[in-house]
C-alpha cells in the first residue's frame, strides 16, 4: 500500500496541481494533507483517490470547507485525524499547535505522524514512532510531498516543480 503526503498548498493551484501529477506517478492507495490547504477549491483537486484532509493556521474558516468534502473520497478531519490504513495506525495534524504535535508523537499510539506548518522536510524516528513532513508546495526553497509505503514505512521524497 502507498500513501502520498503532502501540506501547506496555501491555495495555490498550479502547485497543487503539479504536486497531484507527480503524486499519481506513484498511484497511492490514499493522500493525506497536513493542513494550510488555503482556500475551498483546492479540495476537489483531489477527486479520483481517497484524500484526507486537517486544518491548519491559514484554513480559518473551517465552514468554507465543510460543502467540499464528501466524506468518502474527500475527507475533512478537522484539526486532528487518527486513521488507520491497513495495518498502520497514524496521526496527522497540521503542526501549529505544538502541544498537540508532541502528544501525539510521545504518546507512542502511532507508527506514523504526519504535519507540515514549518515548510521544512522531516523525516525522524522518535521512539518507535515516525515523524513525517513532506515539506510545502508554496514558499518553499524546494516544492516536496513524500510517498510512504505501508507497512515498512519506507519513505521516499519527491521534488515538485513549481510555476
Amino acid at each position: 500500500m502507498k500513501v502520498a503526503v503532502l501540506s501547506d498548498t496555501h491555495g495555490q493551484i498550479s502547485n497543487t496541481t503539479e504536486a497531484i501529477r507527480q503524486i499519481e506517478r506513484y498511484q497511492p492507495d490514499a493522500v493525506l494533507h497536513c493542513g494550510d490547504i488555503g482556500r475551498p477549491d483546492i479540495v476537489p483537486l483531489f477527486r479520483g483517490r481517497p484524500t484526507h484532509f486537517v486544518f491548519g493556521n491559514v484554513d480559518r474558516d473551517e465552514a468554507l470547507f465543510a460543502p467540499m468534502f464528501d466524506g468518502t473520497e474527500l475527507i475533512g478531519h478537522g484539526r486532528f485525524a487518527d486513521l488507520t490504513l491497513g495495518t498502520v495506525r497514524i496521526a496527522m495534524t497540521h503542526g501549529d499547535d505544538p502541544k498537540l504535535l508532541r502528544k501525539a508523537i510521545r504518546s507512542g499510539d502511532y507508527d506514523l505522524v504526519c504535519h507540515g506548518h514549518t515548510h521544512v522536510r522531516r523525516l525522524e524516528t522518535i521512539s518507535s514512532t515516525l515523524v513525517l513532513n513532506p515539506g510545502a508546495m508554496h514558499r518553499a526553497a524546494e516544492y516536496s510531498i513524500a510517498i510512504v509505503e505501508l507497512p515498512s514505512l519506507n519513505v521516499e521524497f519527491v521534488t515538485v516543480n513549481h510555476n
